[in-house]
């Protein structure tokens, strides 16, 4: 479990549609990550390769693609 103290806004538009669309996550495993990062309090791309439903190098292409977002 990932717990942060502090609240995590929730995840905009973009990132949920990359991670369906770009990296195939399904709209279960997608549910399942949003409700856990919520009770979490933790960010969803962390909450989503916690429970093994991101690999290393989808959470790595995660980041690179919220920083070149910037």
């Amino acid at each position: 479990m990932v717990m942060s103290s502090q609240r995590q806004p929730p995840p905009a538009d973009p990132l949920l549609q990359f991670l369906q669309r770009r990296l195939g996550l399904s709209p279960s495993a997608l549910d399942l990550g949003l409700r856990q990062a919520e009770l979490e309090q933790a960010p969803l791309p962390i909450v989503l390769w916690s429970f093994g439903l991101l690999s290393l190098n989808q959470l790595e292409e995660v980041f690179d693609w919220q920083n070149s977002q910037l």
